[in-house]
């Protein structure tokens, strides 16, 4: 109704607007007679338009014309006061007519029906006040979408006494179809404690519970107990599993080993027992032969109890014979090696023999070296008997999913060695006189073979120190380190029981399994 009114003004209907000749001269840019050039510049002066107004011009037609965005409110506020006036004509006049009351109207009255006047405005929407008097709000939204230049702003929803989106009209980037958060911290995840920022109450950091911690509340992480740890979303702790023996892949070598060693030694056993009374198992010196033989076997069965399930019976055999087979074997050795050594070096000043070379003497230095071994284990055990425990600062690693617990007897690397001290310190004097011994006559058949042996012997344990430490200080020691130094100590064990077997034992088998000729008395 407004654009048809407006547009139908022309100067012959519109002379009360005093104003009217100025805005159709600025609308057509034309100049009227004895009228003012556009812009306020003077008739005639520089800028002022040849061409004269003709009074036919329209608006609309001859002109652009774009209604003015807020001429629907000036409507709706003439509507308004007009349908107050009339609400407050029918109460103070109800005869109709204009009455008494309404000459002139109350102002106040007025304004109370105006407030409480309803209708639809020019543009169809609903024209009322609230009880404050003010309109409703009423806004159209509007997104900026696109971009590089292309964008434009597209209507997205209303606020019409409350919100209301076009949420498939809305748009978030080319990467995102959902709006992005209007928060100033989203609420931290499961193991996360809140970090309240200084100085701004309602927002915070989010830390994760590190280490071994569990988030205790919203606010603080606490260390969960030695046996225990978090969760993978730590919120709460959970007890550490327990690893209580070498698994079958970190034990098969060393039991393979083990096994194959006894069954050699059993064989070798049987064989000397078998032909006890030959010339080769008499010159061998049969006792020792049989202690040599039962240290080995020792040596090997020590095995065993390494990979076992620990356990106080487990314990305390480990205590009394990880070195007791080392030191029966070696105590044998040395006893046979120093034999040599006397008689050889008394050969050289006397026909007169050495004293202690017969096999009852010998027995008794080899009973009584390897002996001190077992009373010092026995003291041990008296002293302080043994256990098992589980050992949860070993297993502990930086990544709490792979922490474990280890069973284990109450014996560290120190007392591991302990129990080795001695049987290695016999190793070594067993060495000193097999170098000594070296330029014995080939008559003295074993004291060659007793040397390669000793020297073999020293080379395996020689590596077995770098990999038995360096596997203690292994970053992932509970799940490999442990079970690489056991199966370090056993597999150099077996080794060094291996080397006299085959050293000494193997070619006096092969001479008398294959050639019984050789294994005769020889005829006077």
């Amino acid at each position: 109704g407004f654009d048809e009114y407006f547009t139908s003004r022309s100067l012959e209907n519109n002379r009360r607007n005093l104003w009217f000749h100025e805005f159709w001269e600025d609308d057509f840019n034309c100049r009227l007679p004895h009228g003012t050039a556009p812009h306020g510049d003077p008739a005639g002066a520089p800028g002022t338009p040849v061409r004269k107004c003709t009074g036919r011009e329209r608006i609309g037609r001859d002109s652009p014309y774009e209604q003015e965005g807020k001429v629907q409110f000036v409507i709706d506020a003439v509507l308004a006061m007009a349908h107050g006036l009339h609400s407050m004509l029918g109460e103070a006049c109800p005869g109709g007519g204009l009455c008494a009351h309404m000459d002139p109207p109350d102002g106040r009255r007025l304004l109370t029906h105006i407030r409480r006047v309803a209708f639809n405005g020019s543009a169809g929407t609903p024209v009322s006040f609230n009880e404050n008097g003010d309109a409703p709000g009423r806004y159209d939204i509007f997104q900026f979408q696109g971009g590089n230049g292309t964008g434009a702003y597209r209507a997205v929803g209303q606020w019409v006494q409350g919100l209301h989106l076009q949420e498939d009209a809305m748009a978030w980037g080319s990467n995102s179809s959902s709006p992005p958060p209007s928060v100033c911290s989203l609420p931290c995840g499961p193991g996360e404690r809140k970090k309240p920022v200084k100085g701004v109450p309602c927002c915070w950091h989010c830390e994760l519970c590190g280490g071994y911690q569990y988030r205790a509340d919203l606010f603080t992480c606490l260390p969960c107990a030695s046996h225990l740890r978090p969760t993978p979303n730590r919120t709460r702790c959970r007890h550490t599993p327990v690893l209580r023996s070498a698994g079958p892949p970190c034990a098969a070598v060393p039991l393979a080993l083990a096994t194959l060693g006894l069954m050699a030694t059993a064989f070798v056993l049987a064989t000397f027992v078998r032909h006890h009374e030959t010339p080769i198992v008499k010159a061998s010196g049969r006792e020792l032969s049989y202690v040599l033989l039962a240290g080995i076997a020792l040596v090997y069965a020590i095995t065993f109890l390494m990979v076992a399930e620990p356990g106080v019976g487990v314990c305390a055999l480990r205590r009394l014979f990880l070195g007791m087979g080392m030191s029966l074997t070696y105590a044998a050795l040395l006893t046979k090696t120093n034999r040599i050594y006397r008689i050889f070096e008394q050969g050289k000043r006397s026909v007169t023999p050495p004293r202690f070379i017969s096999p009852t003497s010998q027995l008794v230095i080899t009973f009584t070296l390897s002996g001190l071994q077992l009373v010092a284990a026995a003291t041990w055990l008296l002293v302080r008997p043994p256990h098992a425990l589980i050992d949860y600062e070993m297993g502990r690693t930086p990544d709490p999913e792979a922490a474990r617990g280890v069973l284990r007897c109450d014996m560290a690397e120190g007392a591991t060695l302990a129990c080795l001290a001695y049987a290695l310190l016999l190793m070594l004097t067993c060495t000193v006189y097999a170098v000594k011994a070296r330029g014995v006559p080939e008559t003295f058949n074993e004291a060659k073979p007793i040397g390669f042996a000793m020297y073999t012997t020293c080379v395996v344990w020689l590596a077995f120190g770098p990999i038995f430490f360096g596997a203690a200080q292994s970053a992932e020691r509970v799940r490999r380190g442990l079970w690489v130094q056991t199966a370090t100590l056993t597999v150099s064990m077996s080794l060094s029981a291996s080397v006299p077997l085959g050293l000494l034992y193997a070619p006096k088998v092969y001479v008398i399994l294959l050639h019984p000729e050789r294994n005769q008395p020889k005829r006077r």
